[in-house]
């Protein structure tokens, strides 16, 4: 079936095209608004700036497919086959992506807004600029597992987004806006978060291993038993987090702000927090065998039954600390 088939028998009325073979065709600003394509072959095909709004397109073959400006609002695309499609400045909100492969996918500035990206593989996928406010990528008793390993976040707009138990170990997530995303059991091992935007978001149990997070915003985060061994924390701003129970072995903190922080039992061994501040915090049980804190700020801050036997505290500021003991510094 050719172009001019298509648009003539869809302007006909009819909207079943199950299975047809498309490939390569050029639809280019056509408007198919509604139209089912359930397992037709797409591939190579042009639809730059198409109107696909509410369409069919499940199990449909969109490799290596034009859509740059295309809308896919609302569109049902389950398992839907778009690796290396050039979907620049898209636009799929509310699409059901369920399943699709979406590898390689060049996605920049894509409107992701609320899709459902349960189980969708976006590995190598370029999302810098994305939208994926409210996006859900939720995985799910193995049903769904969404993968977004090597995938490039940078900027992406990902506020309040489900990404509970996804792999986004080694991802490049700079300068993005994660503020009220659950992170939930996610792996975010050796990843890129600096200068990310974490407010108020919920990482409890997460795998944060090794991860950049220079310069990022985590005020009021929760981290509840989080793995955050060997990270890079310098100049981060941990105001008010929820922590006990994290893992903070090795993390290089200087100047991190910690004001205010619920730390009880975390575990601070050989971590540098030169200069850093602590006015307030609670560290009740902590552990800071051969913590650097030098010239830090631990005014107020709650340390009773802290383990500080090998603590270096030179410099720092302990006015009206409760110490381990009990006692309060002068």
């Amino acid at each position: 079936m050719d172009a001019n088939e298509l648009l003539q028998r869809y302007e006909n009325g009819e909207t079943k095209f199950i299975e047809a073979n498309l490939n390569g065709v050029n639809l280019f600003g056509a408007d198919l608004i509604g139209i089912a394509l359930n397992k037709a072959d797409l591939g190579n095909a042009i639809l730059i700036f198409s109107y696909l709004n509410r369409g069919i397109l499940n199990k449909a073959n969109l490799v290596c497919t034009k859509l740059s400006g295309a809308n896919l609002n609302q569109a049902s695309l389950i398992s839907a086959n778009l690796h290396d499609a050039n979907l620049h400045g898209a636009t799929l909100q509310g699409a059901d992506l369920r399943n699709a492969n979406l590898t390689l996918a060049y996605m920049l500035d894509t409107n992701l807004m609320d899709a459902d990206l349960r189980g969708a593989d976006l590995s190598g996928a370029n999302l810098t600029g994305a939208c994926l406010r409210g996006a859900n990528l939720r995985e799910e008793k193995r049903v769904y597992s969404a993968s977004l390993r090597g995938a490039n976040l940078h900027k992406a707009d990902l506020r309040g987004a489900d990404l509970t138990g996804v792999d986004l170990s080694k991802v490049d997530l700079s300068g993005a806006n994660l503020s009220e995303a659950t992170l939930r059991y996610a792996d975010l091992s050796d990843a890129n978060l600096s200068e990310a935007i974490l407010y108020n978001a919920s990482l409890a149990d997460t795998n944060i291993g090794g991860a950049n997070l220079k310069g990022a915003n985590l005020m009021n985060a929760r981290l509840e038993r989080s793995n955050l061994i060997d990270a890079e924390l310098t100049g981060v701003n941990l105001y008010g987090a929820i922590m006990p129970d994290a893992k903070l072995t090795r993390c290089q903190m200087s100047g991190v702000n910690l004001s205010f922080a619920r730390l009880n039992r975390v575990d601070l061994s050989r971590a540098n927090l030169r200069g850093a501040n602590l006015t307030e915090a609670d560290l009740v049980d902590a552990y800071l065998a051969r913590t650097n804190l030098t010239g830090a700020n631990l005014s107020k801050a709650n340390l009773i039954r802290a383990e500080m036997s090998s603590t270096n505290l030179t410099g720092a500021d302990l006015r009206g600390a409760v110490m381990p003991d009990g006692t309060i510094n002068d």
